[in-house]
């Protein structure tokens, strides 16, 4: 019998214990942990933050779906890894906190065979100062934080339709965030239903964002060629921002947001105040506080985690400047090398670098994005992972690990700019691989077949059915697994 406990229950964390329950017999246990005691389908709390959608219609418990899966299910949070066990106990293990009501954080120490950390980010609002619900601007990351800025937000339209002139902020809090697409996202929602609700002409829509340039969302941009034309995600964006009229600031790193003001700085070193009535700005990432420590109680923590928190893979850390980045340096495994038992696909791995061309303003600020690991990356990754293990539970330590590189790997993104069935719009692309691959593509890095982006009423029907289908999925409902990651 083995035991493979998994971090986090989100994307990555939740399609792993599905799937290995799945894949795994009875007499093997899984076991999930997490903090929050509901799913979240995050790539629709935009729609839940301009009222277009209720919090419930984006979120289940969890504890259900694991019950009737035969999969254990801890509400708690992970804080300390003993990767070699203790002297008491030399099996793995892992010390979580209760985060169940009632509980007073009571803690327990849970052995594994394998460990999975998903995790994901920690939301690092404290990384800018005042930023973020407990400070001076809203959020959309979660379910709870998009429903209480669709309430900001229905007020300030009413002050719009008083004849008010309102000034909208929507991006990135700081130089080093990774949400563009979520960011975008936002923008054309809101800037959408202010048509739809008539008050456009007295919002000015501002979209300030670390990328260099429009268009970048963390991939460093892309290439489309169709019908024998090449244009660039660039230009395809651009022209959107120039068709809606909204006004955008690039190569920003926000300061701190002060009460109805963010200070922020660009990369030519200048800086810049904007006043603001309702400011949308989401925080950087980082790994889950988490410590490890060996048998005889040294912290190894530095082992198994980055700087950062995110945790330590197969990939080539070596420092190097960015004309020898190459697509090998990306984890294939998501094993870590010190602790081949510990995986950690989705946003916990810790990547080798941006995606992006790494920049600094002259005063040393980096402002470049952090390269994204959401949505189908994730899921495709959680896969890869339960499916080395399955392998490994039944053939031993030499069974062949499963590889899903995002310098090898494909994905889709529906982006929506605007929702609704007869007036919705929403931008579809895809891109292969993730990570260019500047050797194999040159020129693009990537594969010109495989990339392509188009925007338009079919885009958004795709990102509603996506929802349904997701939301489906993740529920465990007959036949669940034939919907691909």
């Amino acid at each position: 019998m083995a035991r493979v406990v998994i971090l986090g229950a989100g994307i990555a964390g939740h399609t792993a214990a599905l799937h290995l329950r799945r894949m795994l017999g009875k007499q093997h246990e899984i076991v999930v942990v997490s903090p929050n005691s509901k799913w979240n389908w995050i790539p629709s709390n935009i729609w839940v933050g301009v009222g277009k959608m209720a919090s419930d219609q984006v979120v289940f418990p969890l504890a259900p779906i694991y019950r009737r899966k035969g999969i254990g299910f801890h509400q708690a949070l992970a804080t300390t890894i003993f990767p070699e066990g203790t002297a008491e106990d030399e099996r793995p293990q892992v010390e979580v906190s209760s985060t169940a009501p009632g509980s007073q954080g009571q803690t327990e120490r849970l052995w594994y065979d394998y460990l999975i950390n998903a995790t994901g980010p920690k939301l690092n609002f404290a990384a800018t100062p005042g930023l973020g619900p407990d400070g001076n601007s809203l959020s959309v990351c979660t379910a709870s934080h998009a429903a209480e800025t669709s309430k900001e937000f229905d007020a300030l339209v009413e002050q719009m339709r008083a004849g008010e002139k309102k000034t909208i902020v929507i991006g990135t809090g700081h130089g080093m965030c990774t949400c563009e697409g979520a960011a975008f996202e936002y923008t054309f929602n809101v800037e959408h239903e202010l048509r739809e609700k008539g008050v456009r002409d007295n919002a000015e829509v501002v979209y300030l964002s670390n990328e260099y340039e429009l268009g970048d969302f963390g991939v460093g941009g892309m290439s489309f060629t169709q019908m024998g034309f090449t244009t660039s995600s660039k230009t395809w964006t651009e022209s959107l921002f120039r068709e809606r009229g909204v006004k955008a600031i690039l190569r920003a790193h926000v300061q701190k947001v002060e009460p109805g003001t963010v200070h922020y700085e660009q990369l030519d070193g200048s800086e810049h105040s904007l006043d603001f009535d309702f400011a949308m700005l989401l925080p950087p990432f980082k790994g889950a506080d988490m410590k490890a420590y060996d048998r005889a109680g040294a912290d190894i923590t530095d082992r198994l985690f980055a700087p950062n928190g995110l945790t330590k893979v197969d990939a080539d850390y070596t420092p190097k400047p960015y004309e020898e980045w190459s697509a090998d340096d990306w984890p294939t495994t998501y094993r870590n090398p010190s602790y081949p038992n510990i995986f950690a696909p989705g946003i916990a791995f810790a990547p080798p670098h941006p995606i992006s061309v790494p920049r600094k303003s002259p005063n040393g600020t980096v402002i470049t994005p952090a390269p994204p690991r959401t949505g189908m990356p994730s899921g495709i990754m959680a896969k890869t992972v339960a499916l080395t293990i399955k392998d490994l539970i039944a053939k031993g330590d030499q069974a062949h690990a499963h590889t899903a590189s995002m310098a090898r790997m494909g994905a889709a993104c529906v982006a929506s700019a605007g929702n609704g069935f007869t007036r919705g719009s929403a931008a579809a692309m895809t891109m292969f691989p993730v990570v260019p691959d500047w050797k194999k593509y040159p020129g693009t890095g990537r594969d010109q077949k495989g990339t392509s982006g188009e925007i338009g009423l079919a885009g958004h029907w795709i990102k509603a059915m996506l929802h349904y289908l997701f939301i489906y999925k993740a529920k465990a409902r007959p036949f669940w697994f034939l919907i691909p990651e």
